[in-house]
């Protein structure tokens, strides 16, 4: 993955500890997040993950409920496998997940993040947005939420 471009710490925009942020390579246009900046790594809840090859490399398929406390709403997405890593969760449970690079979409930037893929349907959160993603593009106001109102709307619709 490219090195990100830092924005400089006074000019980095305040998001805060949830958001509504848009994956347009997976054509999830709204999902909610916790931005959790105690977590290194990216988490996106899917099931189904199934690994498969085309044009001798490998790929990813996997079912995402893009709403919170909605079962109904499902994403079919593919997307190309990066790796398998062991990924540690909060409880300290060690799990091997399917990883991947999409592109997030947060307050008019688009930039690049690493997603863990992981059952995450009993958590109240279906992506966790981890430090790594956000180092160097926004200061964390853990007093506020939802600073980008516009996949909110999206969301709703």
């Amino acid at each position: 993955m490219a090195k990100q471009k830092r924005i400089p710490r006074s000019q980095r925009p305040i998001i805060g500890w949830r958001e509504w942020i848009g994956l347009p390579q997976l054509a999830i246009p709204a999902i909610k997040v916790k931005v959790d900046t105690g977590a290194r790594t990216s988490s996106l809840h899917a099931f189904e993950v199934e690994r498969f090859r085309r044009e001798n490399q490998d790929f990813v398929r996997f079912v995402v409920h893009p709403l919170q406390k909605n079962v109904v709403k499902t994403v079919q997405c593919e997307a190309p496998l990066l790796d398998y890593r062991e990924v540690r969760s909060s409880n300290g449970a060690v799990t091997r997940r399917a990883v991947i690079s999409t592109e997030v979409s947060l307050l008019d930037q688009v930039w690049p993040v690493e997603l863990s893929l992981t059952n995450r349907d009993a958590m109240g959160f279906r992506m966790l947005l981890g430090r790594q993603a956000i180092r160097g593009r926004f200061l964390v106001d853990a007093g506020v939420s939802y600073c980008d109102s516009s996949h909110r709307q999206i969301a709703r619709k």
